[in-house]
């Protein structure tokens, strides 16, 4: 039995993307190991309080984040 832990840090992802990350792993466990690990495979979301996640030692907030992702590559 798989289980999956995916540690977001809090307020950066809204409840329909965690559902969407929650099916996709999903997926990528049946993908992998055929429709039988469906049912047995688990997958947990953790949220962080911002702040308490950091980068390089600079603490991270969901604002943060959201900058980070409008930034040009």
């Amino acid at each position: 039995m798989p289980l999956v832990d995916i540690e977001l840090i809090e307020g950066v992802f809204d409840d329909d993307q965690k559902r969407r990350m929650i099916h996709d792993v999903t997926e990528a466990m049946v993908g992998v190991e055929g429709e039988a690990m469906r049912g047995v495979t688990w997958v947990r979301i953790k949220e962080v309080a911002g702040g308490e996640w950091a980068i390089g030692g600079k603490p991270l907030s969901a604002r943060d984040v959201k900058a980070m992702q409008t930034e040009p590559a």
